[in-house]
């Protein structure tokens, strides 16, 4: 099994037919996604990579019966983009834009909350991967391998990373969730990490953070709830407190959202955070052998 998507994925892409949409939109192609249509206003009625191209993302939900919307939408237009596939009944909504304008976000993200009709993952995300069946975004999917473990991750260059060490040492994955590191995601650790505890396929879990913000804090409470085994990697280590790192989101305030706080609190709820990369393939193996 997988969580969120799988090989019966229908996935509608916004913004396919401009230069990183069209570029990733082929890579995810090869992988075997299922890329049902395209949606760029003023090109409906046209054909690219050989699916077709709808003025609107309802006209493409009622000719292809496509169930999830990828955005690579510019980032003015990228949050009209994601209500617009919450407008066309879309469960789920992929971003991968960054740079979306912060008030835009909310406005996006509390709508689409409120109505409770459409989860949306980022923005500014590296996407979603079940190996071997579907990846919506910029993954690249040669480095993923299908088995039994999830992974959750703020970070897409850290998700590669440390998907690579697993899979060179034979650990495979279920699904693996790119949740952003803009400052409001719009789904957060919490949920991802209930979604892989009620996944009969993962039996473990990796999850990735970083400083600033208090989502690593508010999951391991969660953690210590859960049933399955969950190994930690936070970077940003060294960051100075008032420096952003990286990502909008990763930028210490107040005292909060340091590492040593998310070290500290994963810690106590009895997950065995890495302090290098290339610790987490053991730490796992540790934690599904206990």
């Amino acid at each position: 099994m997988s969580i969120l998507v799988n090989k019966d994925s229908r996935v509608a892409v916004a913004g396919m037919t401009g230069r990183e949409g069209a570029f990733h939109t082929q890579q995810m192609i090869e992988y075997g996604t299922q890329i049902v249509a395209g949606v760029t206003p003023g090109k409906g009625g046209t054909e690219f990579l050989n699916r077709p191209i709808f003025d609107s993302m309802k006209e493409a939900v009622r000719e292809t019966g496509a169930n999830v919307g990828l955005i690579f939408v510019p980032p003015p237009f990228a949050a009209d983009s994601i209500l617009e596939c919450e407008a066309a009944g879309l469960p789920f909504v992929v971003a991968i834009t960054e740079g979306i304008p912060v008030h835009d976000m909310v406005r996006a993200v509390n709508r689409l909350k409120a109505n409770g009709k459409t989860r949306l993952l980022g923005g500014n995300c590296a996407g979603i991967i079940t190996p071997g069946e579907t990846k919506l975004g910029i993954m690249p999917g040669h480095i993923f391998k299908q088995g039994k473990v999830g992974l959750v991750s703020r970070s897409g260059t850290l998700t590669y990373e440390i998907v690579w060490e697993m899979t060179r040492a034979g650990i495979g994955q279920t699904t693996c969730v790119g949740i952003g590191g803009d400052p409001l995601p719009g789904t957060r650790f919490l949920e991802v990490l209930q979604l892989f505890e009620a996944d009969p396929a993962t039996e473990a879990v990796v999850m990735i953070g970083e400083i600033g913000g208090t989502d690593e804090e508010v999951a391991a409470e969660y953690i210590k709830t859960m049933t399955k085994p969950v190994v930690a990697f936070i970077s940003g280590r060294t960051a100075p407190p008032g420096k952003r790192m990286g990502h909008a989101g990763a930028i210490i305030s107040g005292g909060k959202g340091t590492a040593q706080s998310k070290v500290d609190a994963l810690q106590a709820a009895g997950v065995p955070v890495a302090d290098k990369t290339s610790e987490i393939p053991d730490l796992v193996k540790k934690a599904v052998k206990k």
